[in-house]
């Protein structure tokens, strides 16, 4: 198990996952302190530093990386994903320890931190960019995903959100990586509400 566990860890580390040297560390510590299995789960709810920030705080959450997938166009930067014509929204993928949490747990922790009946928008963000997906990598996240998109429709809600296969994540520049905790601000797009 230790040597599958830092097989992972390494390669998220080549590949460039972790948001700085920093985070990359306290993953791979959190990691080894909890003997733990990482697993990633994927998610695009408009604003990705909303997202992100919310995200990385929930239980079992090692890290949550700003990013972008859904889109053709490979290695794309934050300018080219803004315009709307890399077919890319703004992502965050979130690396987590299934003895702690699930995908199920955050899949619905992320339908409840954005508005999932905005098509194309988030608030004040608009474009495709910000659209609302549940990327899924295994069969049984897809049934998941569509198990809680079902629970959202029989509550009346016309849900936009969209289930995707993930097939490419790209780590967003630095400067997007960890954005409230550097700016001192706070998420002004999203907000928890209770919806399971």
């Amino acid at each position: 198990m230790k040597k599958t566990m830092m097989t992972i860890i390494m390669a998220l580390l080549a590949l460039g996952c972790g948001a700085g040297g920093g985070e990359q560390r306290e993953v791979k510590q959190k990691a080894m302190e909890t003997n733990a299995e990482i697993r990633t789960a994927t998610f695009a709810g408009g604003c990705f530093w909303c997202v992100e920030e919310l995200l990385r705080r929930q239980p079992g959450v090692l890290a949550a990386i700003s990013g972008y997938a859904g889109g053709a166009v490979d290695h794309p930067t934050y300018r080219q994903v803004c315009t709307g014509d890399t077919g890319h929204a703004e992502t965050v993928q979130v690396l987590y320890d299934p003895k702690l949490t699930d995908f199920e747990t955050l899949a619905r922790f992320f339908l409840e931190i954005h508005d999932p009946t905005q098509e194309d928008r988030q608030g004040p963000d608009r474009g495709s960019q910000y659209r609302s997906v549940i990327f899924y990598q295994q069969e049984a996240e897809k049934q998941i995903a569509a198990k809680l998109l079902d629970i959202l429709r029989r509550q009346g809600l016309d849900v936009k959100t969209a289930i995707e296969p993930i097939e490419r994540f790209w780590k967003a520049e630095d400067d997007h990586q960890d954005y409230y905790e550097k700016t001192g601000k706070a998420p002004y797009c999203h907000r928890w509400q209770k919806r399971f």
